[in-house]
Order: C-alpha cells, then structure tokens, then sequence
C-alpha cells in the first residue's frame, strides 16, 4: 500500500473509531494522562498492524482487538490489579442490568458499589463487560476476545447473574469476594 493511502486510510479508521478507543483508554486506566498515553499507543499499534489488516472482520472490530489487546500490555504486570472504570453516564449500562427495577434502584444509588463489583472480575471478564457495554454483539465480542460466541453469551450470562446476586442479596461489599468463572 502506497504512504498517501495508508494515511488516508489511517485517518478514516481513526475518526470512525477515536470515541470507541477513548472509551477503551477510559474503561482501563483512570488517570487521564495515562490515558492520552495509551490512546497514543493504541493509534502506533494501528498504524503499524494497517498492512497486515487483511479484511476478514470489520475493521471497528480489528481496532476494538487492538486497543484491548494494547490496554492489557500497557498496563504490564499489574492487569490483575487494572480498574474498570464507569459513570452513570455510559449509555448502554442497561444492557449489563438488564430490565430488573429493583437493580437498577440499587445502581442509581451505588454506582461505587457496582464498580468496586466490575473490579473484582476477571481481566477477560472485564474486558468482555468494556465491549458489551460499547454495544456489541456477542459476534463481535467473540471475534476480539477470541472465544466462540456462544461461550461469551454463557460468560457474559454468569458475570450479570453474578453482579445482580451480589448487588441485590449483599449490598455491602466492604469484606465481600467474588469468585471468579475460570
């Protein structure tokens, strides 16, 4: 691919995908700086993987694969550790909560709560929950995580059933775990 092409591709993919991988930046990393950061780098990894994108996803899902996949090694040895972080503001939050009134009462009144829950997931767990709330399909997810559809439907079934039994059954979390699906 000739230089003028590649730009002009790499400057299309970027503003048909900056706000998807911001999200991504914000969803993995709280301090704003590091996120700039990891924007950046998410930008390079683009740039340099564009001549071996060879077309057999969409191209939202090839970036959404790499700016995950740059997110867990920007955070090196602490991923364990890496927050997820959510506001009330993410549009699509219902779609972790589903339609139960009472859990979304609870996530009114406790975002912290139902963070600090999020945090105790698994990275993979984390990152598909960061995907569905980016409002993709179970495709799509699969495709970047690298799992089968069906396997991510099952996991990210459990993960909400896991979330919903711990915020409604034990609200209080100070001493509380979460076990993890392996």
């Amino acid at each position: 691919m000739n230089k003028n092409k590649k730009e002009e591709q790499f400057k299309q993919i970027i503003d048909e995908n900056s706000d998807r991988i911001m999200h991504i930046c914000r969803y993995y990393n709280p301090n704003t700086e590091d996120q700039k950061d990891m924007y950046q780098e998410i930008l390079v990894n683009v740039w340099k993987s564009l001549d071996s994108f060879r077309g057999e996803s969409k191209i939202s899902t090839w970036v959404y694969r790499i700016a995950i996949n740059t997110s867990l090694n920007f955070t090196g040895k602490a991923f364990r550790q890496m927050k997820l972080m959510v506001d009330k503001d993410v549009q699509n939050m219902n779609l972790l909560i589903d339609d139960d009134k009472q859990l979304k009462e609870q996530f009114e009144t406790d975002l912290e709560n139902l963070q600090t829950r999020l945090n105790q997931l698994s990275v993979i767990e984390k990152a598909m929950i960061s995907l569905m709330l980016e409002d993709l399909s179970m495709r799509e997810i699969a495709d970047i995580i690298g799992l089968t559809e069906n396997n991510v439907r099952v996991k990210i079934h459990r993960i909400k059933e896991k979330l919903k039994e711990q915020l409604i059954a034990k609200p209080s979390i100070a001493n509380n775990t979460i076990s993890h699906d392996k």
